[in-house]
């Protein structure tokens, strides 16, 4: 089994090339020279290829069986509309059209969350039969590559798998994780004590976990998952146990929900708050179902992994 992940260098890309056990082609915008000390030993080659409506594959999906695609333009990485859809959109299109033509078993596509909206409060879990509600540029271009893809299924024999993650977190986490991890270090009190929101996550250890039954299990083949750990929390109950796995004393402020809510639309940051107090929870049974797939490891266990990376 070749398995080409684009993105490899990223968070999750690093986390999954360490995963499999398969022969991996990696790629990214990092030189075969500069080939950092998270890539495994089954890396065979990387691959340095724009991801574009012009780039050409061909050549580089000789014997490929899988693609995983993780290269994207984030959401906090540029606003350009255009940039964003040229590569997340087009690209990946791109990308599946010379899959399929090179006889590419299966391509996997990391989505978001973010194409079914950006809160359920007042509604029911997502999951794979939630109408799509995109809230910004970004989970736009993830959903349009979508539509594009099952359409490429549709007509070819590509295998398409979606996966639909929800936050991910981990050691060394970006984003969103990452700034919280950097609050709870150097600050001793957050106002989270009665805040009771709930939110999906899913540990970086779950997700490659994950991605890897996707490689191969049958059943995945053009199947739509949206993935969790499958526990809720509350943020007050996630930064607690970040503190834990940090190893730092924590003490929660007793501050309604309604004052955050209303600095949010004082401060134009509603969204923002709305990612800390609002919920999102999601239901993966489907994941556990059709795969017969249980994550691994517990929030507790990913999080205790935090001390040794201070």
């Amino acid at each position: 089994m070749k398995v080409l992940i684009t993105g490899s260098k990223g968070f999750i890309g690093s986390n999954l090339t360490n995963k499999l056990t398969h022969t991996v082609i990696g790629h990214g915008r990092s030189s075969r020279s500069s080939r950092s000390s998270c890539d495994s030993l089954n890396t065979a080659d990387f691959l340095k290829v724009n991801i574009d409506s012009q780039s050409n594959w061909k050549e580089h999906l000789i014997g490929i069986n899988t693609i995983v695609h993780l290269a994207a333009v984030a959401h906090n990485t540029s606003n350009d509309p255009d940039y964003i859809n040229e590569v997340n959109v087009k690209g990946t299109i791109n990308l599946a059209e010379q899959a399929e033509q090179s006889g590419v078993k299966r391509f996997i596509f990391i989505s978001s969350i973010g194409v079914l909206g950006n809160c359920t409060t007042n509604t029911l879990p997502f999951d794979e039969h939630s109408n799509a509600a995109a809230h910004s540029q970004y989970a736009q271009s993830k959903l349009d590559a979508e539509i594009a893809l099952l359409k490429i299924a549709e007509e070819t024999e590509l295998e398409v798998v979606i996966i639909r993650p929800v936050l991910v977190y981990g050691v060394s986490a970006p984003g969103n994780f990452g700034k919280l991890v950097g609050l709870v270090n150097k600050v001793p009190m957050l106002p989270f004590g009665i805040c009771e929101n709930k939110r999906s996550f899913i540990s970086v250890e779950n997700l490659v976990d994950f991605i890897d039954v996707c490689i191969t299990h049958p059943s995945a083949k053009n199947e739509i998952f949206c993935i969790s750990d499958g526990v809720d929390f509350s943020i007050k109950e996630f930064t607690n146990g970040i503190a834990v796995g940090l190893n730092k004393k924590l003490i929660q402020l007793s501050i309604p929900v309604f004052i955050f809510r209303l600095l949010g639309k004082i401060t134009g940051k509603i969204e923002a708050v709305e990612q800390l107090v609002g919920d999102l929870q999601v239901d993966s049974s489907k994941a556990r179902k059709l795969l017969s797939w249980t994550p691994p490891v517990t929030m507790a266990k990913t999080l205790s992994k935090l001390t040794n990376n201070k």
